[in-house]
């Protein structure tokens, strides 16, 4: 068994479901662009501009998903000891954190047609602010941190501390008087978006989750690649 999940055998496996996931990204993210650029229909209010919702909010909802995911991990990584873990955080920060920049500057973007100005500091803008500086913080810690085993325990500290900052970013518009209207959707109570809306918004956030996969695959490939190299058979 440990042979079978050898970096050797692990980098055959994940090179070939690359292939796969990109061709599943492609359509998803066609079929999704057609929905949210040609079939769903223009806000009342906000005109053509809410077409931006289609990139802004499932980049959100990933970048926040993926910390969660991090954050989690590297608690399992201080108690378990689990090399892997560490392995499979460190591959998933490029992603989350690119898509914590789409969803700051195309909030942006949406913010100087919506609320006519590019920035402001509200509650949610600045939480997701603090998001990013936690991923660079996050992804630094790996650069700049020569010894393998700080560099686990520094970057899981600092993932751990982050986590306190979700909860904030995902209810800031429920504890705050801020620019962001609540949430739209809630998996507890009935959903405001009209479903013309909401199927779009669905399928680009698979797409852009397909798309962290294939990041995460390519990165984790290449941290295998790396042990491989050292001669080490198995994490």
């Amino acid at each position: 068994m440990l042979n079978y999940f050898s970096p050797k055998n692990a980098i055959v496996i994940i090179n070939r479901l690359q292939k796969y996931v990109f061709i599943l990204f492609l359509l998803v993210l066609f079929i999704g662009l057609l929905e949210a650029l040609v079939l769903s229909p223009e806000d009342y209010k906000q005109s053509d501009s809410v077409r931006i919702m289609y990139v802004h909010v499932p980049s959100a909802w990933i970048s926040l998903s993926i910390f969660s995911i991090i954050s989690f991990l590297s608690f399992g990584i201080i108690i378990f000891k689990n090399k892997n873990f560490y392995l499979i955080s460190k591959s998933l920060a490029p992603s989350g954190f690119v898509f914590n920049i789409i969803a700051l500057v195309t909030g942006s973007i949406w913010g100087k047609p919506t609320w006519g100005t590019w920035w402001a500091w509200d509650a949610r803008i600045t939480s997701m602010l603090l998001l990013a500086i936690f991923y660079l913080m996050y992804i630094l810690s790996w650069r700049v941190i020569d010894d393998n085993d700080k560099a686990i325990k520094v970057s899981s500290i600092i993932a751990i501390l982050g986590l306190i900052n979700v909860p904030i970013i995902k209810f800031s518009v429920d504890w705050w008087s801020t620019l962001h209207q609540p949430a739209s959707i809630n998996l507890l109570k009935d959903t405001t978006i009209h479903s013309s809306m909401l199927l779009p918004l669905g399928i680009m956030t698979a797409a852009f989750a397909l798309f962290s996969f294939l990041i995460f695959l390519m990165k984790y490939n290449t941290e295998l690649i790396k042990i491989k190299n050292k001669g080490l058979d198995r994490l």
